[in-house]
């Protein structure tokens, strides 16, 4: 069977014109084919051909008269645009026990927070929050359950699906498979093989080799497809890949930041080097914005100068630095977390496939979960899933600075000790593995690195 994402079909015609707009691109030329295209009540072979001809067309049309931001792909003009006066962070000075308290409470914090937002993935907040009220359980403040739901509950809300009885926290005692810990997992190996040298082609080619096409979606999904029709980075993210900003680069982050302790730079340099497969723009500065805060987080705890540290890395006069910048002054000007919300909700159309896992919305919610949740590691991932959007990707995110914050030790108990240690992934060699196993390679990894950089120096 075809794979969804690699179809050309209505959704996506209409995702790659949301797609242009955002990016400012001139569409004049190109309205009436689109329209002709999304009036199709059918798209056959024949049309599809058509719109592939119109993605050919899409990606090089120029940018409209008047846009107003400054958004390059390509890492050179990524360093050279961003802010004049970036945050000069303190020296790393942490303990062997210390550095491993921190990037198991990182792997940890990760694993839970995803896992609280897995079951209800795409639910909106009609739905979320419905459920959440009528089981008495509002404002979300634990595990999903699955158990304790009434059978009049349960089909309410359409709980005995495809996820019934998988992934509710009552469900389970590991953390199970999810894409936003295989491509953790994935980073570990990559540097494991390669260490500083790794580049573009070597994360497409480990995709080929080690994780099946069917535990892909969207940008990586295209990026694979085209990498295996000989198609080479960063190419791989342009050629017929209406999903090029959405959020898959921004969950690829964290190992990136997990290896570079106290060195932002690098950890978002890495990161191009990964998000350069298969994004542009805004889903490239997703995942750098990410690595570059979790980097920060070995050496400084208060969330705001977190978040700074992580705009530093990327183009200044970016939508996701704009937007980022506006949670920022929601925070600064005091309003509560149910009015940020809302503020988030009123720019971004849940119920818009293009928008629930675009970049941008999904990082102001990250960034509204760290700013709200005060340090609190359970509050910030509550926070962090109770928006909706991409829950499972944005309480992972969440989870993974805090839990890198406090470390290990520090982690709530109730949610720690849910998962065992344990981790089950779809990447080859690593079906299943303890967090401290992957905190030890971890800690392996940076080591190596930092006898890297100082043969360089």
């Amino acid at each position: 069977m075809q794979h969804y994402f690699l179809t050309m079909h209505h959704a996506a015609i209409s995702i790659e014109q949301q797609q242009c707009l955002e990016e400012g691109r001139d569409l004049s030329s190109v309205a009436d084919e689109f329209a002709a295209l999304l009036a199709l009540t059918d798209i056959d072979a024949a049309q599809r051909a058509r719109a592939r001809a119109l993605f050919d067309v899409t990606i090089d049309l120029p940018l409209r008269a008047g846009y107003l931001f400054d958004e390059p792909s390509d890492l050179a003009g990524i360093r050279a645009a961003r802010p004049a006066e970036r945050i000069a962070l303190p020296p790393l000075a942490l303990s062997a026990e210390q550095m491993a308290n921190k990037v198991h409470g990182a792997w940890t914090g990760r694993s839970v927070g995803c896992l609280l937002g897995k079951p209800v993935e795409g639910w909106t907040r009609e739905r979320m929050w419905g459920y959440l009220r009528d089981m008495g359980r509002w404002p979300l403040a634990d595990f999903f359950r699955y158990d304790l739901a009434s059978p009049e509950i349960r089909q309410r809300y359409a709980m005995d699906g495809y996820w019934a009885g998988m992934v509710y926290g009552d469900q389970v005692t590991t953390m199970p498979e999810d894409d936003d810990l295989n491509y953790t997992v994935t980073g570990l190996a990559l540097v494991k093989r390669h260490g500083l040298a790794v580049t573009p082609t070597d994360v497409a080619q480990f995709w080929i080799d080690h994780l099946p096409i069917g535990h892909t979606a969207s940008a990586e999904c295209i990026a694979y497809r085209n990498y295996s029709e000989e198609i080479e980075p960063p190419a791989t993210a342009t050629f017929r890949n209406p999903y090029r900003e959405w959020i898959g680069a921004q969950i690829r982050a964290d190992f990136w930041g997990y290896v570079a302790p106290g060195n932002p730079a690098l950890a978002a340099e890495l990161a191009w080097r990964d998000a350069s497969i298969s994004h542009v723009k805004n889903g490239i500065y997703g995942e750098m914005w990410v690595a570059a805060m979790l980097a920060a987080a070995y050496v400084i705890s208060d969330i705001p100068t977190i978040i700074k540290v992580g705009l530093g890395e990327i183009p200044a006069h970016s939508r996701l630095a704009a937007a980022i910048n506006d949670v920022l002054a929601w925070h600064t000007e005091g309003v509560s977390y149910d009015v940020a919300v809302e503020r988030l909700h009123e720019r971004w159309d849940e119920n818009n496939s293009y928008a629930a896992v675009h970049t941008i919305p999904n990082a102001m919610i990250v960034a509204i979960g760290l700013l709200w949740g005060a340090g609190d590691y359970a509050l910030s991932i509550c926070r962090g899933v109770q928006p909706c959007f991409d829950t499972d990707c944005n309480g992972a995110t969440v989870g993974s600075v805090l839990g890198l914050i406090h470390g290990q030790a520090a982690l709530p108990t109730h949610w720690r000790d849910h998962i065992h240690d344990t981790l089950i992934s779809g990447v080859a060699g690593y079906y299943q593995v303890t967090l401290s196993a992957l905190t030890t390679d971890t800690l392996a990894c940076i080591a190596a690195i930092a006898d890297t950089q100082t043969a360089l120096d």
